[in-house]
């Protein structure tokens, strides 16, 4: 905790808002999707998602594959506990929504369901989208699908694997324009994901990375992430790292206040 409390007010002295920003794109996309107020229509569908799960007091059995849990001491946790503290914040919900529906991607995939909180945002982003989403639980995994079903997300194919396996199977698209991380914050893990998964992007391809001020390591794993010879724009919002491969665009990397 205390670790995060002094990477959060390394953030905010180092951090702007659009005032800061000289690159057209990135105050575009600042100004447009990240500081849009606006109320949305999709934002209620979001709410009755996150409300449903709030109410299921069942309890499932978790497989964790990553980096272990900060709140839950047992793997034996409650779907109404998991939502609340575990899952994406509804802020960062609608904030994913806006950031996909800018975007409009065709292809999306998402590396850790888990409840299928972040899904809902990805699937009302762009409902025409083809969106992919891994989770290796097999219970929590069952939970996202039933619930995803039951809120008629129709562009949503859901797989339970180990991503590693994922990445190697025919099953791994050539080409996506959307890729969110949320499956395992550790170093080794995040940097192995974006070696294997380079292979799929194209010149307007985003990847936005969760929790990368989750550790010393995570940190370190987004500043080699930034040094990649084909990463040319990188904005950090504290909780998420974007990533983009706009072959046109100065590399720059920006660190924004939301």
């Amino acid at each position: 905790m205390l670790f995060q409390i002094k990477s959060y007010l390394h953030f905010l002295w180092n951090s702007k808002n659009e005032h800061g920003v000289h690159s057209p794109f990135v105050f575009s996309l600042v100004t447009k999707c990240f500081y849009d107020k606006k109320n949305k229509t999709e934002y209620t569908l979001i709410k009755n998602y996150r409300k449903a799960l709030l109410e299921n007091k069942n309890t499932i059995n978790v497989t964790d594959f990553g980096a272990g849990s900060r709140v839950f001491k047992s793997n034996t946790r409650q779907i109404a506990q998991i939502a609340k503290t575990a899952g994406i914040s509804s802020k960062r919900a609608k904030l994913l929504f806006r950031i996909t529906q800018y975007f409009q991607p065709k292809s999306i995939l998402e590396i850790g369901t888990s409840l299928g909180l972040a899904t809902s945002s990805l699937a009302l982003g762009n409902p025409k989208a083809k969106l992919t989403t891994l989770e290796g639980c097999p219970e929590t995994s069952k939970i996202a699908k039933e619930q995803l079903q039951k809120s008629n997300f129709k562009n949503v194919t859901t797989i339970t694997t180990q991503f590693e396996s994922f990445f190697t199977s025919d099953q791994l698209d050539t080409n996506y324009d959307l890729i969110y991380f949320d499956g395992n914050h550790s170093k080794e893990a995040t940097l192995a994901y974006f070696e294997q998964l380079l292979q799929t992007i194209n010149n307007e391809t985003l990847w936005i990375f969760d929790d990368i001020h989750w550790s010393s390591a995570m940190e370190e794993a987004w500043e080699q992430i930034k040094e990649h010879p084909k990463v040319r724009v990188t904005i950090d919002t504290f909780q998420w790292g974007l990533v983009f491969f706009r072959e046109e665009q100065a590399k720059e990397h920006f660190i924004i206040r939301l």
